[in-house]
């Protein structure tokens, strides 16, 4: 059996998660800032840090997964926490935990984005690069011409840097190269308290009128299902993927859009990433 670090455990998906993978058999150490066995507060760098620091610890340095998980809704004056926690609270642990996942040698991990980074229109490709390039002190400045709604912003912006982010570290030398798979799971609407949160809420509206083909909304047991696959044999060759379970929303909004050929603007491009690639000597 294996040793998973789990963040966001005492509610929502990441309890769900945990819950499924100790049925399984595995040891979960789980991050929160309660009801875990590392309590720590993802929302300060202090917290991302110290969380790295006891799980490295409690693993012995080597992990066989991990999923992270935490996340905070786009509820008024949410917006900063949002940054903190849903991307960096993201990247920060998956790079501290790197080292204890390249010690399995066939480590998984998933990140929970969301299907935000799609289908919330009109997302500041400033804001995205801003936290890209981790000049997070620009993020405030950015969302104040949204008004109630930058909160939202704040979600679907940081939802969207994080898949960036991951697609991009994920097939790098120190991740796929280490043998790590890096992906990510794209949840729609999910029965969780995040989302009673919301639905009591000033933007009920617009979450009660998004569009679910599907109808309806997923339960935490389902997506953990879907974590517990991608952590599995199962996903020994999906690398840098970004899976939506959303009930069929994004494929509603954006079913022209992707996949997409690389246009003739982006040849050169593609072609230096495949000479980088013959240059490396990776097969």
């Amino acid at each position: 059996m294996g040793s998973f670090a789990v963040s966001g455990v005492a509610s929502g998906m990441g309890k769900a998660a945990a819950h499924r993978l100790r049925q399984a058999g595995h040891e979960v150490i789980g991050i929160d800032l309660r009801d875990a066995d590392v309590v720590a507060d993802l929302s300060a760098a202090a917290g991302r840090s110290e969380a790295v620091a006891r799980v490295v610890e409690r693993s012995g340095g080597r992990l066989d997964g991990a999923v992270l998980a935490a996340g905070v809704g786009p509820l008024p004056g949410s917006a900063a926490a949002i940054v903190q926690v849903n991307f960096l609270g993201v990247t920060e642990l998956l790079s501290g935990l790197r080292p204890a996942l390249a010690a399995a040698g066939n480590a998984k991990a998933v990140a929970f984005c969301s299907h935000a980074a799609s289908v919330t229109p009109a997302i500041p490709a400033a804001l995205v690069r801003a936290l890209l390039s981790g000049r997070i002190e620009r993020v405030p400045d950015l969302l104040a011409p949204f008004g109630d709604y930058a909160p939202s912003f704040a979600y679907g912006g940081a939802k969207l840097a994080l898949a960036r982010w991951l697609r991009k570290t994920a097939v790098s030398t120190d991740w796929a190269g280490a043998g790590i798979r890096l992906n990510a799971i794209a949840p729609g609407p999910v029965r969780t308290p995040m989302l009673d949160a919301l639905l009591g809420g000033e933007t009920a509206r617009d979450l009660l009128n998004l569009p679910v083909p599907i109808g309806g909304y997923g339960e935490p047991a389902q997506i953990a299902e879907w974590v517990a696959l991608m952590l599995s044999p199962a996903a020994d060759f999906m690398c840098g993927s970004v899976v939506y379970v959303d009930g069929g929303t994004d494929a509603y909004f954006r079913g022209g859009d992707w996949p997409a050929s690389t246009p003739p603007s982006g040849l050169a491009g593609w072609l230096a990433r495949q000479q980088a690639w013959l240059e490396s000597g990776r097969d």
